[in-house]
């Protein structure tokens, strides 16, 4: 009789299970062990009881994969251009998206505009509103002209109220704005809360698939960044997309972060005004500042954005300190990486004026250079702002910088020199072998710091020529090139 007792009270006993990657365990801790997440440990109720499953009646017949028909899954353009090259060519039926962004960045803009354009006679659409009055969301689509009569608008917030909607309109495109905002009645919890994001994106997704109608969720991010809600919300869709960009500049970025049906490294570009939001095939003339004549402390250099080139400036300020402690102040760079070309001037370049002085370095158009291309750029920017003196017009540095002072090669060297060439640029500083170069343009190839910084005028260099050996690099001073 106290075996059984035991028994009984050992499967009656509550375990514990973590709602952020499932791991379950007989007692309550801080943190998950598993994902290392803290205060995601909740009781669920008695230790789960071993259980199987017996095989049942199949939906459909497994095929040999060559007569699956794959036409069903043929993407359908959104009607915004950047989007679609994101997304790979468009929306596939039954697909789930997850957009996510900072506040005030444009989410809901750039949606309605999407909800807009892909609605036709054939495929309607309905948008979704959970934190806006549908006056209000009326409001925008008369600022921006985002109407259509096969648009359809509602707001809610209660799940089941969203999938009667999709009852009744039958949309070939849901958006619902946004996932944290809708909940169900039949899960404890507030809105936003983990068991409703994910009972709320599992009703959806699951309507999407049995009705192939294409799905666009818009997704809160925390504090640092990440998307709010447990992470099992990304394995479940199809596809996640970060939107991105500083509310005081114009450009918008959609990284996709991850595709089920085409290339996460693609960028759509896009330009956010008093009109709405459109898209920007072209986007390096936000990044450039036009001038008769060059400016010392500003460098050129092109930088890869997914697969797409852009033209980006960098400019540099260099003052004498009023201050025992310099001030280091970055914009749009990292500043841990100007720091390094710092030591790098002083130490390899020889140049020893910047070490008591404030330096001020910064991007144009509100570009943010991460990757390493954008080293010798920094480097020269620098450098020529301590020496007030300009680098040669129509000149693009690119090529990383190691802290031995070597110019390391980069990736898509040819994609960014023939950007550099369409735009009308001359002369490039690149690493070694930088492989075929643009007809016209002069590439100037350098090993390290002390052979680039010969670029400054006074100090001619050689050159690749395109078509033709090398020689010298002609245009050195500002004036003469």
């Amino acid at each position: 009789m106290a075996a059984r007792t035991s028994r009984s009270s050992a499967k009656d006993r509550p375990s514990y299970r973590c709602t952020e990657c499932g791991w379950t365990t007989a007692k309550w801790l801080g943190r998950c062990p598993e994902c290392q997440a803290w205060g995601t440990v909740e009781e669920f109720g008695g230790a789960p009881a071993v259980r199987t499953t017996a095989p049942g009646r199949v939906t459909s017949a497994a095929l040999p994969i060559g007569q699956v028909d794959g036409r069903q899954a043929t993407a359908r353009s959104t009607g915004v251009d950047e989007l679609d090259r994101v997304l790979g060519g468009g929306l596939v039926p039954g697909a789930v998206v997850l957009l996510a962004g900072e506040p005030g960045v444009g989410k809901s803009t750039l949606l309605l505009d999407v909800a807009a354009k892909a609605a036709s006679d054939e495929h309607r659409t309905l948008y979704v509103t959970g934190e806006e009055s549908a006056s209000q969301v009326r409001l925008r689509a008369d600022r921006i002209g985002a109407l259509s009569e096969h648009l359809y608008l509602a707001a809610e917030t209660d799940l089941s109220a969203v999938l009667g909607h999709l009852d009744s309109v039958k949309p070939s495109l849901l958006i619902l704005d946004s996932v944290q905002t809708v909940a169900s009645p039949e899960i404890d919890g507030a809105p936003g809360g983990m068991a409703q994001v994910r009972e709320v994106a599992g009703a959806l997704i699951r309507a999407s698939k049995e009705r192939g109608m294409s799905t666009l969720l818009v997704g809160h991010v925390t504090k640092d960044g990440t998307i709010a809600g447990p992470r099992l919300l990304e394995h479940l869709v199809d596809v996640v997309l970060h939107f991105e960009g500083d509310r005081h500049a114009r450009l918008r970025l959609v990284r996709g972060v991850k595709n089920r049906y085409g290339a996460t490294d693609e960028v759509g570009c896009f330009e956010l005004h008093d009109e709405g939001i459109t898209g920007l095939a072209d986007p390096s003339g936000l990044f450039l500042t036009r001038r008769a004549e060059p400016v010392p402390g500003t460098c050129l250099t092109v930088t890869l954005e997914g697969r797409r080139p852009l033209v980006a400036e960098v400019q540099a300020l260099t003052v004498d300190s009023q201050i025992p402690s310099p001030r280091r102040t970055t914009s749009g760079l990292e500043t841990s990486r100007v720091s390094m070309m710092l030591a790098v001037l002083e130490q390899r370049g020889r140049i020893s004026a910047l070490g008591k002085r404030d330096i001020y370095s910064a991007t144009v158009g509100g570009v943010k250079l991460s990757e390493p291309a954008a080293d010798l750029a920094v480097a020269l920017a620098l450098a020529s702002a301590a020496s007030d003196t300009p680098l040669p017009k129509n000149l693009v540095a690119i090529g990383e910088v190691g802290l031995a002072g070597e110019v390391r090669r980069v990736t898509g060297v040819q994609r960014r020199l023939a950007e550099a060439a369409r735009l009308g640029f001359t002369h490039a500083l690149v690493p070694a072998d930088p492989g075929k170069v643009p007809s016209g343009m002069r590439v100037l190839e350098v090993a390290d710091i002390g052979e680039a910084l010969r670029v400054l005028p006074g100090r001619p260099q050689r050159e690749k020529r395109a078509g033709s050996g090398r020689q010298a690099l002609a245009g050195a001073r500002p004036e003469e090139s």
